[in-house]
């Protein structure tokens, strides 16, 4: 019995994590392509961060569903080997990115925080790119690519960055996802 756990933690180990949802990526685009939208028309600095900070809300409640929804339905455990370190790994940048919202805005910086979520983002998809199928880091530098461009460009542009990458590159990349590796 022991050597038979040993095996099947050694192939978990091996194996890549598989369960990352296409189609939860285009919902999520979708709902940024519409929040963009709503951010674009917001008179203050304030409405504008809570517009993206909803969508924030929104795009994590719909990746979870749909992580845990693909994981059982291709049988990968969330917690344990890839799916553990899936987890492990995607956390750190996105939550240096909360706590460098949450100062920037007490700054009053909003300038460069459609940059900085992209770029962290990014980096938290390239980061977990390492345990899942070869796409994904693909997604995470695109994402990396649009917040330099987020912070190389005027600031007017902020919406249209994050349109850009949390709308177009989540669908483009979670039809590819969908159709390559199942739903």
């Amino acid at each position: 019995m022991d050597n038979l756990r040993f095996i099947r933690e050694t192939m978990e180990q091996a194996g890549s994590f598989t369960a990352v949802p296409g189609w939860g990526g285009v919902a999520m685009g979708a709902t940024a392509l519409v929040a963009a939208y709503a951010a674009s028309r917001q008179p203050t600095n304030g409405a504008w961060l809570t517009t993206w900070l909803a969508e924030a809300i929104a795009g994590s409640t719909i990746a979870a569903v749909a992580l845990v929804r693909k994981a059982r339905v291709v049988d990968t455990p969330l917690l344990s080997g890839q799916g553990r370190k899936f987890v492990l790994a995607f956390a750190p940048p996105v939550v240096a990115g909360a706590i460098l919202t949450w100062t920037i805005a007490l700054a009053g910086t909003f300038t460069v925080l459609p940059g900085l979520w992209l770029l962290l983002y990014g980096a938290s998809v390239v980061t977990v790119g390492a345990f899942s199928v070869r796409i994904v880091p693909v997604m995470g530098l695109c994402f990396m690519a649009c917040g330099v461009a987020a912070l190389l460009t005027p600031p007017a542009w902020r919406d249209a960055w994050l349109a850009l990458g949390f709308g177009l590159v989540h669908i483009v990349f979670g039809v590819i996802i969908a159709r390559r590796h199942g739903g």
